[in-house]
Formats: C-alpha cells, sequence, structure tokens
C-alpha cells in the first residue's frame, strides 16, 4: 500500500497531516512518499489550494487536515481489513 501527501516547506498544517500519518505508519507499515507541489508542476496545478492532500493508492482520502482514526480506518480499507463504522450524532 502507497500514501502519498502533497505538502509545501513551512505549512503547518502539511507538518500536522504528515505528523498523524507517521504515527498511524508506526502501527500499520505502509510505503510513504512526500511530494512538496514545489517541485511537482502537476502537483501544484491540481492541489495548491488544498495541501496537505493525503493520497491512499492513488485515491485522494484528505485535504486540509487528517483524523488519526478516520486515516487509520481507510488504511484497513483499503488493505482490506474490516472497516471501522462511522459514528453519527442525531443531528446529521
Amino acid at each position: 500500500m502507497k500514501v502519498d501527501i502533497y505538502s509545501k516547506p513551512s505549512c503547518s498544517l502539511c507538518d500536522e497531516a504528515i505528523t498523524v500519518v507517521e504515527r498511524v505508519r508506526a502501527r500499520i507499515p505502509f510505503e510513504l512518499r512526500i511530494i512538496s507541489i514545489l517541485e511537482d508542476p502537476a502537483g501544484m496545478m491540481a492541489w495548491r489550494y488544498d495541501i496537505p492532500v493525503v493520497l491512499i493508492d492513488g485515491e485522494v482520502a484528505f485535504k486540509h487536515r487528517v483524523d488519526e482514526a478516520a486515516f487509520e480506518a481507510r488504511l484497513l480499507q483499503a488493505q482490506g481489513g474490516t472497516a471501522v463504522a462511522q459514528i453519527h450524532t442525531r443531528d446529521e
């Protein structure tokens, strides 16, 4: 399984996303690639207003913020494991 994070330097949201992804990676191994949109013209065009963007096996999973539990659930689902049920409140 491969996870790509599109980010850029001096981006606090990007730093937070990378920290969350690395914490989960300590529990669930996967290939991680961090791509600076400043060094990737296609990434710049696609994601310049949405970073950080986290892709799991080429599919966009998160933009702007990464929730640790939701990221872990998406990884398990991508691995073919049991999906974690989403919790909804009565107001939704």
